[in-house]
């Protein structure tokens, strides 16, 4: 390590100076006037009491700590005292060469320690900065769940702590009957803006990333234009395009915990200065220097870690994916069971995710300060797509119920009414032929037209009870007329063949005709209700990550009323989350506008929205978030559907 020795001339002893010289680099300043020293540490100053001006001294002298000074006195002058902590040694003026030459010595090896100390201290700062920022790096790795987010984060990180100006990620990617390759996924630079156009590149000799992936060793290149004794040569397309000057190139191949290669990462132009832009070739000269040992050691440790965020970040998209098409099978499971909800749960799901929109941007009202963020969407758009999936549950006959009577039942009414008419045929035939055993064929024809106009009225009533169990049976709103009408055909009987009298309409028939609006009776109603609850249970044992713990808890109150009046825990408005209060709106507008329901047919739009605004009115549904529904448009999300 070479000390500085600066002398103010002309010098006491030139001839000691003569003899310094072969061992120093001494340094020459001007007693009288001169431009301020450029210091290079470490550094002996000789100094001359007598002759030199110490406060000038004092002032000019280095604050650095590998700095002294040796003073030559008469005895006359004292050191300045700014400068005592820099003084190494106090000699008289008139002394021995000798004593000189070894106080020089003993003050440039003392130099020499204290240099060396420092720059340990400087490199284990450096290495604690260098663990730390690889540290910082990795935890920001590990936490970006965005595949092209993570390769931005890799690449720029990589350019920093190489202090590099631009760069290139490749991912090596596998097809089955091309095998395995590379894909040019990004590129950035600090000089250029560089138009991006993804490209693929063979694993193999001819490209310095295809060599890096194909060897799984680092290149680290001094100057691109001279590559010599290797199998590829720099493409200099860009430059010539750009005017830029490629030099020095450093690429990193990407390795996961297997030890194979998943990317590659190509960095370029290590600068000494890491804002200068490279704008010309006179710059890269200047300024660009070759990739150091430290940079590419920094860089493989980076390359490490990316490799293992993005190996793990792939396999969370594959188990995002996997979940995925867990729940859109789930979906169709629900609408294989009950095929006229078809496109529910998907309608449901973006109405919901919608409306929470709406909410996240809302800037006023009771919802200003609710705000959901990307995983907490997620969280409600995987709830509104299961919600309904208790319905599996449920008794097929009773979910896909359309009638208010079970095909059979209206099947057995049927056969009772065909049996009636077959009955009154034959009791009319039977009359007929009892006239003509009594009274030959006198007057026949007169009695045969009587027997005919009564059993055709009594055909004609048939006829007429059995329209009105059919009109009865649609899940339409039932008319009190009809209700009545019902009570006098089930007052009607037949002679079975037991010879037993039995009602046309027996009391479970009557009471599910009765039905005064849809389909189902008052048990059917629970057991379609109990879906939530199943729902509710089958969701709590899916072991759910935090970001969508919250799942099972919106999916159990989407059915609950702001008063209590909802089902099934009958729940208050303050019970109640948020996401569930919005999928009830979207679950009650998609069932009131859902064009695709055999049994009932769609309500307009506008027409639906005032049904709403009832149940709004009647503090069942949340008017705020009913009024954010409605200005934000969000019904229009399904208009298409």
């Amino acid at each position: 390590m070479t000390v500085n020795l600066y002398y103010f001339r002309p010098f006491a002893q030139p001839s000691v100076l003569r003899r310094l010289s072969n061992s120093y680099h001494l340094i020459p300043l001007e007693r009288e006037g001169g431009a301020r020293p450029e210091w290079e540490l470490p550094a002996l100053m000789l100094a001359d009491a007598a002759h030199d001006d110490m406060a000038r001294l004092a002032k000019v002298a280095p604050k650095d700590e590998t700095w002294r000074v040796i003073f030559l006195l008469d005895g006359e002058k004292a050191p300045p005292a700014k400068l005592d902590q820099r003084v190494f040694a106090v000699l008289p003026r008139k002394f021995p060469g000798i004593v000189l030459e070894r106080t020089v010595a003993s003050a440039c090896e003392t130099l020499r320690s204290l240099e060396e100390r420092r720059r340990t201290r400087h490199e284990l700062h450096d290495a604690v900065s260098e663990l730390e920022t690889l540290n910082k790096i990795g935890v920001a790795l590990s936490t970006e769940r965005n595949t092209d987010s993570l390769l931005e984060l890799i690449l720029t990180k990589s350019r920093e702590i190489t202090s590099c100006d631009a760069g290139s990620l490749y991912l090596v990617e596998e097809e089955p009957a091309a095998g395995k390759h590379l894909v040019f996924r990004l590129t950035q630079s600090d000089s250029h803006s560089v138009p991006f156009r993804q490209f693929t590149l063979p694993i193999g000799p001819g490209s310095m990333a295809g060599y890096a992936a194909a060897t799984g060793q680092p290149l680290n290149i001094k100057d691109a234009y001279r590559i010599r004794n290797l199998p590829f040569r720099h493409n200099r397309e860009f430059d010539e395009k750009f005017g830029y000057r490629t030099k020095s190139i450093l690429v990193v191949p990407m390795k996961n915990q297997k030890d194979e290669v998943i990317g590659v990462l190509q960095l370029i132009n290590a600068k000494k200065h890491r804002e200068v832009k490279l704008t010309s070739r006179q710059v890269v000269r200047e300024e660009v220097i070759p990739f150091s040992k430290r940079s590419q050691e920094l860089a493989a440790s980076l390359a490490s870690q990316a490799a293992v965020a993005l190996e793990n970040n792939l396999l969370y998209q594959q188990i995002q994916t996997l979940f995925e098409g867990f729940v859109k099978a789930s979906v169709k499971a629900i609408e294989a069971r009950d095929p006229p909800t078809s496109g529910h749960s998907e309608r449901v799901a973006k109405l919901t995710d919608g409306l929470a929109k709406a909410v996240d941007r809302s800037d006023s009202g009771p919802y200003k300060d609710v705000h959901f963020t990307l995983e907490e969407l997620q969280e409600l758009k995987y709830a509104s797509l299961l919600h309904d999936f208790g319905k599996v549950g449920v008794r097929e006959d009773v979910l896909v119920k359309e009638k208010k009577l079970k095909p059979y039942q209206l099947d057995l009414i049927k056969e009772r009414f065909l049996y009636m008419k077959r009955g009154l045929e034959a009791k009319a035939y039977c009359e007929k032929l009892d006239y003509v055993l009594r009274n030959g064929n006198q007057s026949y024809q007169e009695f045969f037209g009587q027997v005919d106009v009564s059993h055709s009225k009594r055909f004609q009533t048939l006829d007429e009870f059995l329209q009105h169990i059919l009109k009865a049976n649609e899940p339409t709103v039932l008319p009190e007329k009809t209700s009545d009408k019902l009570l006098e055909i089930a007052n009607w009987s037949f002679e079975a063949p037991s010879g037993l009298s039995k009602p046309l309409l027996n009391t479970d028939e009557l009471k599910l005709l009765s039905i005064s609006k849809g389909t189902l009776d008052d048990n059917e109603v629970q057991q379609i209700q109990s879906h939530v609850i199943h729902s509710f249970h089958f969701l709590s044992r899916i072991p759910w990550t935090k970001e969508l713990e919250n799942i099972p808890e919106i999916v159990r109150a989407h059915h609950e009323r702001l008063n209590g009046s909802g089902y099934p825990y009958h729940m208050k408005s303050e019970q109640i989350l948020p996401q569930s209060k919005m999928m009830a709106i979207a679950d009650v507008f998609d069932a009131l506008t859902a064009r695709d329901r055999q049994y009932k047919k769609a309500v307009p739009i506008a027409k639906a929205l005032d049904i709403i605004g009832s149940d709004v009115n009647s503090q069942l549904l949340d008017p705020d978030l009913f009024h954010l529904f409605v200005d934000a448009k969000i019904y229009e999300l399904t208009a298409k559907d």
